[in-house]
């Protein structure tokens, strides 16, 4: 048997188990679709229908996203299928309060990473240990030594001169079409109503043109600040393959560097821009 039909074994029976003893009402998983290059989301509601469910390295969709959803939490008690990472994104929900941990049931799957070939971020990863869910299925993961590093794609665009830079983002920003596809996957994206959409007054315009596009991606990367993952959902779904989680990492390592802070490790953190003290320097104050 195959670790990850090992995992995919262990994962059903968990689910079933969980609607079984009444701990779940809607268990969200992986499931195989034969037109679609990677496994889908999908909602398991009776302990037969998870035998539908599968774990291996095509489940790249970070299902944390369905958590914050209202007509999804209208379902009744969520048990949520996550991964290292994915885990990461609701200890952020967790400790922004915007959900409750004794109303989700976390189904942690031990992962050594995804997608064909394997992801950047799935080499630099070191979350293959899922801590604090409720269970966890599948077996150990060894990390493997000699990955690129978390911020290698940051590296790469920082050996550019501030000019090549701002070129070169110009050429990507300028292909954004404003589908806002990198909104709606990120499971921390999650206000009511988004900036893009508020009119009066108009901070971003809508068009898809160079000024529009460069305010709205900036902008965003900026209500991530010490709270983005990494998922690399965002990027993922870009149907005009945007480099968008590099904006994000470059972000996400100045909090590291300023702060010596990585966000989603705990739903205990404290995070530079929602904790505050009496002796923070001066120039640490944005």
């Amino acid at each position: 048997m195959t670790v990850a039909s090992s995992a995919t074994e262990s994962l059903c029976e968990a689910a079933a188990r969980a609607i079984t003893d009444s701990k779940a009402a809607v268990v969200i998983g992986y499931g195989a679709d034969g037109g679609s290059a990677f496994r889908v989301p999908v909602f398991v509601r009776t302990s037969d229908d998870a035998a539908g469910l599968v774990f291996d390295d095509l489940c790249l969709p970070n299902l944390a996203v369905y958590l914050t959803k209202s007509e999804v939490r209208a379902m009744g008690k969520l048990a949520v299928v996550v991964k290292g990472c994915d885990l990461r994104a609701v200890n952020v929900l967790l400790r922004e309060n915007v959900i409750d941990r004794k109303e989700v049931v976390l189904i942690g799957v031990r992962c050594g990473g995804v997608g064909r070939p394997r992801l950047a971020k799935c080499a630099a990863c070191e979350m293959h240990e899922p801590q604090g869910c409720d269970v966890v299925v599948g077996e150990p993961v060894t990390p493997e030594a000699g990955g690129n590093g978390q911020y290698a794609a940051v590296d790469e665009i920082e050996k550019m001169t501030a000019q090549q830079r701002w070129e070169y983002w110009q050429r990507q920003l300028g292909k954004c079409i404003r589908c806002y596809a990198c909104r709606q996957v990120c499971p921390l994206c999650y206000c009511k109503r988004c900036i893009v959409e508020k009119s009066t007054p108009q901070w971003v315009e809508t068009s898809p043109h160079l000024r529009g596009n460069v305010a709205w991606n900036v902008a965003r990367a900026l209500h991530l600040t010490g709270r983005c993952v990494g998922c690399g959902e965002c990027e993922r779904v870009c149907p005009m393959n945007i480099p968008l989680g590099t904006l994000n990492l470059k972000m996400a390592r100045m909090m590291e560097e300023w702060y010596k802070f990585r966000s989603g490790m705990a739903a205990d953190e404290n995070a530079p821009f929602t904790s505050w003290a009496a002796d923070d320097r001066e120039e640490d104050v944005l």
